[in-house]
């Protein structure tokens, strides 16, 4: 097993498609095929399962992924660990986040570290809590900015940065009642992302936690700008992390209303691959996000200090 076939087996997983997984590796489709051939034969078993609609990880090939994950991240790992050493240490990083995290949490500090750290470059990929994880397991990200769902992986470190509440908000124009207990509330319409997004799960979690079945889904936005606007047009409520209200607040369109018991809230975290050795850039920006978001203080209070 060499690294270039292992980079190749866990392009079809994430594809389950050899044709875009050839375009992901750069390699033509019978190349591709060739490679995942050599390395069944090597095994002496069979990875993937072929059909007319793509591919299947067979129980061997879920019995590798893992190892596969592993094996590219040491030799990555080696090989920083090998440039430092000799001072060819590359000074980029590159970080993932959450849209409304990106625009309300670091920009600010991002523009800050840049200033203080010239010769450092940085580049900044936003995309979903589950794709996050994902970019992250396979290196190409090396950390990760995002709400915390409180899923464990060991070869992935956790680092807890703010707590940010989230508030139930509903359109100007629309308020005609204010729901006094989340039974009331649970029978309200309400905007809200796809199932899968980390805003989804923790609003099913705010009701499943009290033993409520979740409100009736009018719309669904793939991002929270979206639903803070379609929420000032009327559809329903929203629940929404505050850090994300201001710019709608004050033009007037949203109206925040209390939450009926103990407001829930969503722990930001900040994530990396666990290595023996970091690499010297991705040390310093953490230690200088350790020093920027600790110790922890809950987010209005931080807006408070920022304005």
């Amino acid at each position: 097993m060499n690294p270039r076939q292992l980079k190749t087996f866990l392009a079809v997983i994430r594809h389950k498609n050899l044709t875009r997984a050839a375009a992901e590796v750069n390699l033509a489709q019978s190349s591709l095929s060739d490679q995942i051939q050599a390395l069944e034969e090597e095994l002496g078993v069979e990875l993937f399962l072929r059909s007319r609609q793509g591919v299947a990880l067979t129980p061997a090939g879920a019995a590798l992924k893992a190892y596969a994950e592993e094996i590219l991240a040491l030799n990555d790992e080696a090989k920083a660990a090998v440039y430092a050493a000799a001072g060819r240490s590359e000074q980029s990083i590159i970080l993932g986040t959450l849209e409304t995290i990106a625009a309300e949490r670091l920009a600010p500090w991002l523009s800050l570290f840049r200033r203080q750290n010239p010769g450092l470059g940085l580049k900044l990929k936003v995309g979903g809590s589950g794709e996050l994880r994902a970019q992250l397991q396979h290196g190409s990200i090396d950390v990760a900015f995002t709400f915390d769902r409180g899923e464990q992986d060991e070869r992935v470190a956790t680092r807890r940065i703010s707590i940010e509440p989230l508030v139930l908000i509903t359109g100007r124009d629309s308020l005609t009642c204010r729901p006094e207990s989340l039974a009331a509330l649970s029978a309200m319409p309400f905007v809200t992302t796809e199932t899968g997004c980390i805003y989804r799960h923790l609003f099913d979690t705010a009701f499943a936690e009290a033993g409520l079945p979740a409100p009736p889904i009018v719309a669904q936005a793939d991002s929270i700008a979206t639903i803070i606007k379609l929420v000032a047009s009327g559809p329903g409520y929203g629940l929404v992390p505050r850090l994300a209200i201001s710019p709608a607040a004050a033009r007037s369109d949203v109206v925040e209303l209390p939450w009926p018991g103990e407001p829930p809230t969503a722990s930001l975290v900040m994530m990396w691959r666990r290595r023996r050795v970091q690499p010297p850039a991705l040390a310093l920006l953490m230690q200088s996000a350790s020093e920027e978001f600790l110790p922890l203080r809950p987010a209005d209070a931080r807006l408070r200090h920022a304005g």
